[in-house]
């Protein structure tokens, strides 16, 4: 049975409560509490998804590495290095980034596939090719780039 990324995490601070792992422990505590509050911010409570979780630590990793450039450049050398750690104890979480070719080949065998089903694909079928694309690939790829593919490939 796979566990969800939160209850992942959750398991995670006790790990890190037991090691005594104190930078861990406050990081996977924060992004938590990021989750949580997330989760309680509209009209009616809802409950994030893997997919919602995940696009939630990419957030939470982009910031570490921001704020380390503006350590980095204000000379706070310790500081930047506290937010690199934390970043990759995030990214830890995140699914394993795929390579431009294998997202060429996911949107080839996308194509393909739509194409033994009958479909007339055109520049205009962008969307019909990135839907399926998307789900497969979602947050382990840039999505500009993932659209850029699709377009060099329908133009061809």
């Amino acid at each position: 049975m796979s566990n969800t990324l939160k209850e992942r995490l959750h398991a995670d601070v006790i790990a890190h409560l037991r090691d005594g792992n104190r930078l861990a422990l406050t990081t996977v505590r924060n992004v938590l509490g990021e989750i949580s509050t997330r989760e309680k911010s509209g009209k009616t409570p809802v409950e994030l998804d893997d997919a919602q979780v995940t696009t939630l630590l990419q957030k939470e990793a982009a910031k570490r590495h921001d704020t380390v450039r503006i350590y980095t450049e204000a000379g706070e050398t310790e500081q930047a290095a506290t937010e690199i750690t934390e970043a990759q104890i995030i990214e830890a979480y995140l699914p394993k980034p795929l390579t431009r070719e294998e997202v060429e080949g996911v949107v080839d065998g996308t194509i393909a596939a739509l194409k033994a089903d009958g479909q007339e694909l055109s520049m205009r079928s962008i969307g019909v090719v990135m839907k399926p694309v998307t789900a497969l690939v979602a947050g382990r790829f840039d999505g500009k780039t993932v659209s850029e593919i699709v377009r060099s490939r329908l133009a061809s």
